[in-house]
């Protein structure tokens, strides 16, 4: 993979954020009642994520990374614990969260510009101001030749972008990502990498993502979080070095390898 050439001087290092919490997380612990038991699927997790900064949680397979996001997503309620996006404590879903899940959860009757309309057309945006927000995402992730274009055309690739740009189109705070390239075949997921580091420099969107690829988790992120399962906690922070990806075949690199096999021993098996 070649290098990405980003521009970094546009974008905030974790250095340079660190005083400008967009999610502070303390002690979040989120337990599932049964009948015959109860589950502690997430147990004191405490975390944070800065202004602009792009965070991944990885673990393996029931450690709550779904869970957790959900739970961001004001999607269920949180059993104990505090969780606050800018200093508001969340109590439901909200207009500064956008989400993207692994499913592309498009409207099929719905063509490329009328989905990532949907939300400004919720809000009563003028069509105006409508049609400009939907040329700008369309162009940023290439679609400007599909406006009309419904999902069943599109590849699943391009469905992910839609999806993304109709997330971003309503301007959220932090945008939400649940596996979002997991079912792509792997040469499109490296693209779709590629275009969300681009996307993410260019917007300067706050970005919590969550992956089960250790890979995926070092190429994106500033900041990944390993967690650990049965219960799901955090068990150690990895800070990704400034510029790794300025390197040319960076998942080759000496560097990149070496964080990977951390990120491994860390989480306890052998099968990412």
């Amino acid at each position: 993979m070649e290098a990405l050439n980003l521009d970094y001087s546009k974008v905030p290092s974790s250095e340079t954020v660190k005083s400008v919490r967009k999610i502070d997380a303390v002690d979040v612990t989120k337990v599932y009642s049964t009948k015959k038991s109860n589950f502690v699927a997430l147990d004191r997790v405490s975390f944070h994520v800065d202004a602009h900064e792009f965070v991944s949680f990885v673990g393996p397979s029931g450690c709550g990374k779904s869970s957790l996001l959900r739970i961001i997503a004001g999607l269920e309620p949180l059993t104990m614990g505090n969780l606050s996006i800018s200093g508001h404590e969340i109590d439901g879903p909200g207009a500064d969260r956008g989400m993207v899940f692994q499913s592309y959860t498009l409207f099929p009757w719905l063509s490329v510009r009328e989905n990532i309309e949907f939300g400004l057309t919720l809000k009563g945006v003028p069509l105006f101001e409508k049609r400009a927000i939907s040329d700008h995402f369309m162009e940023l992730v290439g679609l400007n030749k599909f406006a009309k274009s419904l999902p069943k055309e599109l590849s699943g690739g391009m469905k992910q972008r839609v999806a993304i740009a109709r997330a971003l189109a309503n301007n959220p705070e932090v945008m939400l990502m649940d596996e979002p390239f997991g079912a792509l075949d792997p040469q499109t997921k490296n693209s779709m990498q590629e275009l969300l580091l681009r996307i993410w420099e260019k917007e300067k969107t706050t970005v919590v993502f969550i992956t089960h690829d250790i890979e995926e988790a070092i190429f994106l992120s500033q900041r990944v979080y390993v967690m650990q399962a049965h219960p799901g906690t955090i068990r150690s922070e990895i800070v990704i070095p400034h510029g790794l990806r300025e390197v040319e075949d960076v998942k080759d690199s000496e560097a990149f390898v070496k964080l990977k096999k951390q990120v491994i021993s860390l989480i306890g098996h052998h099968d990412e």
